[in-house]
């Protein structure tokens, strides 16, 4: 029976770990504070290794990670890129852009498909397939690419322009659709840099609308929305770009 270690158990951890469970895996479970290198040496070769830890603790988790384990990583952060992951070394992690939303003792529920990329995409799209939550798998590379900076815009796109609107994802594209396009041109000149490729803008609209459209009555903002706002400034001032719709917000 193929082990999985998955590092975080919080919401989106504990979706993954029953789906694993579910699809006949061993899930291995490591805490924060546990001892990376002795659980490296108890299983060294696991058919994956899940990060699930916040965003926040993510390159800590990368630059700590015991290099038997390495090359079986599979992240599930929002606002990951590639370059996340290449600062520390890695090439082609398994990736997944999560579309399902997991809060305390609610169930899992999908926007829409969430698309997967690496070794360990058969994997994981096992694993939800088991539980009912729709996975598709893509390509590493652009397609991949392309996946993560949709989730990005959306994400951003929503929290941001909520921190002045309110109200759910379909009210802002009804009510302030004008507002919202700005603070989508932003995110998108933001994400470019970060990248360094000039994306399919209508393309990315689009599939922000897509994912309106899996779930009309989700709420844009929420406790994370100032932070996001704080680290968008943050790259804005690092590749030396306006924002200054961006700017406003946080004045």
């Amino acid at each position: 029976m193929s082990e999985v270690i998955i590092i975080g158990l919080g919401q989106l951890g504990r979706v993954f770990a029953g789906g694993l469970l579910r699809a006949g895996h061993t899930v291995v479970p490591v805490n924060r504070g546990d001892d990376l290198a002795a659980l490296a040496r108890s299983h060294p070769v696991p058919e994956l290794v899940l990060i699930a830890v916040a965003e926040n603790d993510l390159h800590t988790v990368l630059a700590a990670l015991p290099d038997v384990w390495k090359p079986r990583v599979a992240l599930i952060q929002n606002e990951l890129l590639p370059r996340d992951w290449q600062a520390h070394g890695y090439t082609d992690p398994t990736v997944i852009s999560v579309w399902f939303e997991k809060k305390k003792g609610i169930d899992a529920k999908p926007l829409i498909p969430s698309p997967v990329a690496g070794l360990g995409a058969v994997l994981l799209c096992r694993a939800l397939a088991a539980i009912d939550l729709p996975c598709r798998e893509v390509a590493l590379g652009d397609a991949l690419l392309f996946e993560l900076v949709r989730k990005n815009v959306y994400i951003l796109t929503t929290n941001l322009a909520g921190l002045k609107t309110g109200g759910t994802v379909s009210q802002l594209w009804a009510q302030h659709e004008a507002f919202a396009r700005q603070v989508a041109g932003e995110v998108m000149d933001i994400q470019d840099a970060l990248t360094g490729v000039a994306h399919d803008r209508d393309k990315l609209i689009a599939g922000m609308l897509e994912a309106f459209d899996g779930d009309p009555a989700h709420g844009c903002t929420g406790r994370s929305a100032p932070a996001r706002l704080a680290r968008a400034i943050q790259h804005a001032d690092e590749f030396g770009l306006a924002v200054p719709t961006l700017r406003a917000l946080a004045a």
